[in-house]
């Protein structure tokens, strides 16, 4: 393989390769592909929240204009449901029609297909769905009696006498902290368009995994894997929630009863019903520290609920099982299971929510101790994982402090509060650390050295946004040695083989690990072709299992600091983000650009998480009321002030890519900053998200009665 010196590839700024396409409108999104003969359908969700389906008005809907069918637990093809999924334990949430049940408000009971989607959404709702109600249950607070610790190993942390330390400890925190349901909200909604082709189930879809989503197909119905091909090349946001959902098991459904293409787009108000959300957590957190601010006592409760379907963990309490050092640690995570769907991943599942109990929680311990925040936190900063012992394979977490300090100004703030007006408004400002886990899964590719001098990456990932499409590219181009140009990275496509998903911040570094490797591959075998290339090219793969396998066990994650400026209106309860900046060490940043992208998205979302998202549950019909945007408030962007984002140098001498996850380290510890940003601003401390101007309102009303 003949070479020249090529510019900078990993660390250079560099636009989507796809881009141009994107903005033309020539990259078509999963609910855009053209198909022959294609037919549209359309879910019809219960009005109950629990009990059975005793009779489907399908003769009338049948006789409607358009209809070719309807499907139902009566007659829609049998599933199976005893098999072991790629992911754990089969998910229930997905065996559509197998049944009478309904676990919750708005499980799918019936899909209405037809000619064209005018006719099948009108048929659909106009379809008679008679049900036998029982009562339900959707009330979720803490101090529910039936809670009860999950069968998960992960589920109870603990070191030492946590009890005791409390008591021998100079300054105590007990305070419980609420954080609402809130949902994915991706720009593109949920759509999959499925058909028979020469024996083979073939999904365009828009997911997060191809062959995660392939895979549950095959199982589901029975099919030999090589029988399902599942792609998914542009991907509007996911987020977590574009897994394996019911709508690609409905259209594959249809398709298999008409041998015709169907495709079943679900509307901003399905998603909220079926596509999985955070759950709501309840968390009790005590510290207990000497004078001098060191932890004796970490303790961390989280509460979530799940469905009756399946357990489902918002793992709360996992943040400080590696942010704090302290002599005893006892961190528990608990269910309570409601007739409500099913929770899922949402960007920071587990994290987002702790972050927000336990920063706060720490920002009240340097109140009562007198003692600087950042200093508080550097005082119980761990040599190792406080819990596993196990050395970190690099944590910057001072650095991105001091770092953060000297930039945003922190040095002339005046510690106490209420201290600060313009005008009308109140003026704060607030810090919080984030962490994430920065872990590699299994993955496969493929490198091809094209007769034409060029280079063919065929990898299973997934682009939801990130930029990982590009990434792979500078990746790939750098192992190479060649320019970026002289590279096609081909992604999305289960037929590429099995590679992990977009999710848990470990997609980039298991692609770039098993890109890299086969480069290297491939970078023998030309050796050995002596630069002669035949016509179908050459072509190397690899799996990384093997390597990732030899690895040193270490505790791996990015690690950041959020500062934010709150400004506050005690007449209104209005809160302004005012400001915001974040610094990470997150391993090495594979391009700039995107890289900076995702991580002030990640803090936009932080503040809408603060300020505007909390999805609310009608106890009497157990519905979501206002299950669209209009009522689902986001942050807009007059919501979204000055924010900046950067990094500071952070080398993984140990790791063969060097490479950590951004994708959800941006949104940790935003909501707790813009609250301790609060409490400066007001002298008010808040523990419920989200800080709503009603909550502020009470609050100043109480202080000053107090």
């Amino acid at each position: 393989m003949t070479t020249t010196a090529q510019p900078p590839t990993v660390g250079a700024a560099h636009t989507r390769v796809e881009g141009r396409d994107k903005v033309t409108g020539a990259a078509r999104y999963a609910s855009e592909q053209p198909f022959d003969q294609l037919v549209h359908s359309w879910l019809v969700l219960s009005t109950v929240a629990r009990g059975r389906v005793r009779k489907v008005g399908e003769e009338a809907v049948r006789a409607m204009p358009g209809v070719l069918a309807v499907l139902h637990h009566g007659n829609a093809p049998r599933l199976t449901t005893d098999y072991a999924s790629m992911l754990g334990a089969p998910d229930p949430t997905v065996a559509l029609f197998q049944h009478d049940r309904v676990p919750h408000a708005g499980w799918p009971v019936a899909l209405v297909v037809a000619e064209t989607p005018e006719q099948a959404r009108e048929a659909a709702e106009s379809l008679v769905v008679e049900y036998v109600e029982e009562p339900h249950d959707v009330a979720f607070h803490a101090g529910r009696p039936d809670a009860y610790v999950p069968e998960d190993g992960g589920a109870v942390a603990t070191k030492g006498d946590l009890e005791a330390e409390l008591a021998a400890s100079s300054v105590v925190v007990d305070a419980s902290y609420t954080t609402p349901e809130q949902h994915h909200s991706a720009m593109e909604p949920h759509a999959a368009t499925a058909r028979w082709e020469g024996g083979r189930l073939e999904v365009v879809d828009s997911n997060q995994g191809s062959m995660w989503v392939a895979d549950e197909l095959a199982k589901l119905f029975s099919l030999d894997p090589s029988s399902v091909r599942v792609r998914s090349e542009h991907i509007g946001g996911a987020f977590g929630s574009k897994g394996v959902r019911p709508h690609q098991v409905a259209a594959a459904m249809a398709a298999t009863v008409l041998q015709r293409p169907v495709r079943l787009a679900l509307t901003r108000r399905q998603t909220f019903a079926v596509t999985g959300y955070r759950s709501p957590t309840a968390q009790r957190v005590r510290l207990g520290a000497d004078a001098d601010g060191r932890l004796r006592a970490f303790g961390h409760e989280a509460l979530n609920l799940t469905s009756t379907l399946r357990p489902f963990v918002e793992t709360s309490a996992a943040l400080g099982r590696v942010l704090y050092d302290a002599r005893a640690h006892h961190t528990v995570h608990r269910l309570v299971d409601v007739d409500m769907p099913t929770p899922t991943w949402m960007r920071a599942p587990g994290e987002a929510p702790g972050s927000f109990a336990v920063e706060s929680a720490l920002d009240e311990l340097a109140e009562r101790l007198g003692m600087d925040p950042i200093a508080l936190r550097a005082r119980n900063e761990p040599a190792v994982g406080p819990l596993s012992g196990l050395p970190f394979s690099s944590r910057n977490l001072l650095g991105c402090f001091e770092e953060g300090a000297r930039r945003f100004g922190w040095a002339e703030r005046d510690p106490r509060p209420r201290m600060r007006r313009e005008g009308r408004w109140l003026l704060g400002t607030g810090t919080a650390a984030a962490t994430y886990p920065s872990g590699a899964a299994p993955s496969t590719a493929s490198v091809t050295a094209e007769a034409d001098g060029t280079f063919t990456v065929r990898i299973s990932a997934a682009d939801v946004g990130t930029g990982a499409r590009t990434a792979l590219t500078l990746i790939a181009a750098e192992a190479l040695d060649v320019a970026p140009e002289r590279v096609d990275v081909r992604i999305g496509d289960s037929d590429f083989g099995p590679a992990w998903v977009a999710g848990g911040s470990m997609g980039t570094r298991s692609w770039a690990l098993a890109v890299t490797s086969a480069v290297g591959e491939l970078r023998g075998r030309l050796a050995l072709a002596d630069g002669e290339i035949p016509p179908e090219g050459i072509t190397a793969r690899t799996d990384t299992a093997g390597l990732l396998a030899e690895l040193a066990k270490k505790e791996r994650h990015s690690f950041g600091a959020q500062f934010a400026e709150v400004a506050v209106d005690v007449a209104t309860g209005e809160i302004r983000v005012r400001r915001m900046l974040g610094i990470f060490a997150a391993g090495r940043i594979v391009n700039p650009l995107t890289a900076r992208s995702q991580l002030i998205g990640g803090m936009t979302w932080g503040i809408s998480m603060a300020l505007h998202e909390e999805a609310v549950r009608d106890e009497a019909s157990g519905s979501q009321l206002g299950a669209d945007f209009a009522s689902y408030h986001v942050a807009a962007n007059a919501d979204v002030p000055l924010i900046e984002a950067d990094w500071l140098e952070d080398p993984v001498p140990d790791d063969p890519v060097g490479i950590k996850g951004i994708g959800e380290i941006g949104i940790v510890g935003v909501a707790a900053a813009i609250s301790n940003a609060a409490w400066h601003a007001t002298g008010v401390r808040h523990r419920d998200l989200p800080l709503r101007p009603d909550r502020v309102l009470r609050a100043e009303a109480e202080a000053v009665g107090d």
